[in-house]
């Protein structure tokens, strides 16, 4: 293949680009639908191509193609540059210039024990069906179904800075649901673990099918409980449920392309401006989030991001102040700094690479000893909430809304009863602030959020998140109908 990028990137220069890079992206994807008792969908695809992105007069262009030939090759870094040319002759307040990177020639693999397109399809469907009939055999489950889901990812990656990288991944993601219908009340309860970069060892090491029943049994519970009482009262978050809140209020506005007005599709801007850096109270001194884009198991560790900068770790906020943001080799000029942190990524060859939410956790507390229960033990009247469910937010990442999975009462430090229908509502910055104790690192989770939305046209792409259990004081709670 390095005959062909380095192809791609000499019809570049010559033609006048001052940057170019070239990825050949090769990718599978195997997904098993099972819906009640009957098995719905068996699919594998794959797609390879390769996208040419080259910079010419402060301008962008871009081409992706599937041919593979050397004329093919050629005539696609052509379309590229002729692209950036027509598009240079628009007039721009800010020229695009990329941030020096140093160049990387390396080879590298994610983990994956267990490939999972080499397990047979009859084992992963067997799996579903069992999982799926658990949870059917409970009375008043009217309805289940569960979905395996694998990519293996390979990308090379070469630019005119002299980087050729050859990067390997594989993800796996399990769901599953069961549906309980109870005198016309329907709930649901989901598995809510999220999914992981590894192989089909990860689908063995979380026991669906173990789990199937308690899942089952928790959406009978909720279809019976009580709704939702509105008022304002404490909320004790597990980390499965953190991942959605972190991911709307933390992730999405600390992008750089979002606060500069260059992205406003799906849920807007942001409330941020670059000059909060260093600056702007973002919660309480006891909020840290770190950025790790190394992280084991994390779908976002990607070795090299898009643009071929070294994925890394750095704080975002720092003892409730803001310390960074996400950052692309395009974007970091902008605001003065002398280096991307490696946020840039494409869906595909087909995509042009953009700034994307990386792996992003919530440290844990600092006192190991502190437990879930002790969080809960020291709420008067609040709400315990597990896993995630609906959201919204603003335009500007501000104001939002976001529900659960499962839900508990907590009175006089205790669970009493199951609810349904929780949501609660709260300024983002005002929400972070009224977080007072959260628990030890041996009850720290991750979560892989495999389906994040972003661009025009959308783009999908993965990230991890992780937090341990928090406590937050007098937040507004129900209103919903659900």
């Amino acid at each position: 293949m390095r005959e062909l990028t380095d192809l791609a990137l000499d019809v570049a220069r010559t033609a006048g680009a001052s940057f170019a890079d070239v990825r050949f992206v090769e990718e599978k994807e195997n997904r098993i639908y099972v819906e009640r008792r009957s098995l719905k969908l068996i699919d594998e695809t794959e797609s390879f191509g390769y996208g040419v992105r080259v910079l010419v007069n402060g301008a962008w262009g871009f081409a992706s193609s599937t041919h593979f030939a050397k004329d093919d090759v050629a005539r696609t870094a052509q379309r590229a540059v002729a692209t950036a040319k027509a598009s240079s002759l628009v007039p721009k307040a800010i020229q695009a210039v990329m941030a020096p990177e140093p160049a990387h020639v390396d080879t590298c693999k994610g983990p994956c024990l267990e490939d999972p397109f080499e397990v047979p399809t009859a084992e992963k469907a067997e799996l579903l069906l069992d999982a799926c009939n658990t949870m059917l055999s409970v009375p008043s489950i009217a309805a289940a179904w569960g979905l395996l889901w694998f990519i293996k990812l390979r990308r090379v990656i070469a630019n005119t800075d002299g980087s050729y990288l050859d990067l390997s991944n594989c993800f796996s993601n399990p769901m599953l649901e069961a549906v309980a219908v109870i005198n016309g009340e329907s709930q649901e309860r989901n598995y809510t673990g999220g999914a992981s970069q590894a192989g089909y060892e990860f689908i063995r090491q979380i026991d669906l099918v173990g789990n199937a029943r308690k899942w089952a049994e928790e959406a009978v519970l909720k279809a019976k409980a009580d709704d939702c009482p509105a008022g304002v009262m404490d909320l004790v978050l597990d980390p499965h449920h953190l991942a959605l809140t972190m991911h709307e209020s933390v992730g999405h506005p600390t992008e750089l392309d979002r606060i500069l007005g260059w992205e406003a599709n799906m849920a807007g801007r942001s409330f941020i401006s670059p000059s909060d850096i260093g600056s702007m109270r973002y919660g309480n001194e006891l909020i840290n989030f770190t950025v790790d884009n190394g992280l084991d198991g994390g779908l976002g560790s990607w070795f090299y991001d898009d643009d071929g900068v070294e994925m890394k770790s750095f704080p975002l906020i720092k003892d409730g102040i803001l310390k960074n943001l996400g950052t692309t080799r395009e974007t970091a000029p902008i605001i003065g700094q002398d280096f991307s942190n490696g946020c840039c990524r494409a869906q595909g060859f087909q995509n042009v690479p953009i700034n994307r939410q990386p792996n992003l956790y919530m440290e844990p507390g600092e006192d190991d000893s502190v437990t879930p229960e002790d969080l809960i033990s020291e709420v008067d009247r609040g709400i315990y909430i597990e896993g995630r469910g609906s959201f919204s937010i603003d335009q500007m990442r501000n104001n939002f809304q976001f529900g659960g999975d499962m839900f508990w009462m907590i009175e006089e430090g205790r669970l009493t009863k199951p609810l349904k229908k929780v949501t609660y509502q709260a300024q983002t910055r005002q929400f972070w602030a009224s977080c007072d104790r959260i628990a030890g690192k041996r009850f720290w989770k991750p979560f892989g959020i495999w389906n994040c939305g972003k661009g025009e046209p959308a783009q999908r792409m993965m990230m991890t998140h992780g937090a341990s259990f928090c406590r937050f004081r007098g937040i507004d709670v129900g209103g919903a109908r659900l």
